[in-house]
């Protein structure tokens, strides 16, 4: 961490919880103590939301959100219900660029602001893609995931207009990877998208069926983890041998992040070769990886 940058609870001290059904309080309860303001959004049971797929149910809720960081004006975090946060994630640094001190402005003046072209900065990552680096060390990239992330008011009013464009095709009843396509909706508005150096926590969600029936994988984990996880994550709660359940979770969800680098899919072969600053894109890649815990 650098000393110019803010810790996350400070840069984007509001917290939204999107949920469901789910227990949220151990959740809830962690953040506020990381020094969140946390804001819990459940979504009540609405007749006329029946046979609407559950892909598009979580999308209004993300919806909520996005509105409120619009009239807000300000950067926010959003968490899914089965988000695990590492220890201390409230002062870890932020992921993303930020403008440059006013000159004269002291240290603790005021928190410094995201660059004007923020779209959204993933604190937890499926899939991702690493297109470059900047100068700060800040990664620009492709996730596919909303289970943990900012957004800025800008990049809420580019995702309500795709939240729009799913509403009238394929629909509510449809699902739809929504989540996998916000970045190139928000790279095409002019909008960057930031990936962390590390995991902020974990996806601790059981196996999805519908991505299942969708022929997507059920369920994803963190690659790396910038350090233990606060509490034990769900699809632990009803094994028999919860810690093992963690451990061998935890081990296949770093060999498949090593996996994915190997196979040049964190960062493209292509891109690469397209870089003008290819030695910073791998030093990003390498150095996440190098630690030992799981």
């Amino acid at each position: 961490m650098r000393p110019s940058d803010p810790r996350l609870c400070d840069f984007a001290p509001r917290a939204y919880v999107i949920a469901y059904k789910e227990d949220t309080d151990t959740l809830c309860g962690t953040l506020t103590d990381q020094g969140f303001d946390c804001q819990l959004l459940r979504q009540a049971p609405n007749p006329d939301y029946r046979g609407y797929s559950p892909s598009y149910l979580c999308l209004l809720n993300h919806t909520r959100a996005w509105r409120d960081i619009i009239d807000r004006q300000q950067t926010a975090a959003i968490f899914e219900a089965d988000f695990v946060p590492v220890k201390r994630m409230g002062r870890l640094p932020v992921p993303c660029d930020l403008k440059p001190s006013r000159p004269g402005a002291g240290a603790e003046s005021e928190t410094p602001q995201p660059i004007d072209t923020l779209g959204v900065a993933w604190l937890y990552t499926c899939a991702p893609q690493v297109y470059s680096v900047s100068a700060a060390g800040k990664a620009i990239g492709y996730s596919a995931s909303t289970v943990a992330y900012l957004v800025s008011p800008k990049a809420a009013e580019v995702l309500l207009e795709h939240a729009e464009s799913i509403r009238q095709n394929p629909g509510p009843t449809s699902y739809s990877s929504w989540d996998s396509e916000m970045e190139s909706k928000l790279r095409a508005s002019g909008l960057e998208c930031y990936l962390p150096f590390r995991n902020y926590g974990e996806h601790g969600g059981k196996p999805n069926a519908e991505h299942r029936l969708a022929n997507l994988s059920s369920e994803h984990r963190a690659d790396v983890l910038y350090g233990a996880m606060a509490f034990r994550p769900p699809y632990a709660e009803a094994d028999g041998n919860p810690g093992l359940k963690i451990f061998l979770t935890r081990a296949i969800g770093r060999i498949k992040g090593l996996g994915r680098l190997l196979l040049n899919r964190y960062v493209r072969r292509n891109v690469l070769r397209g870089s003008s600053t290819p030695g910073r894109m791998l030093r990003f890649a390498l150095s996440r990886q190098l630690t030992l815990r799981l």
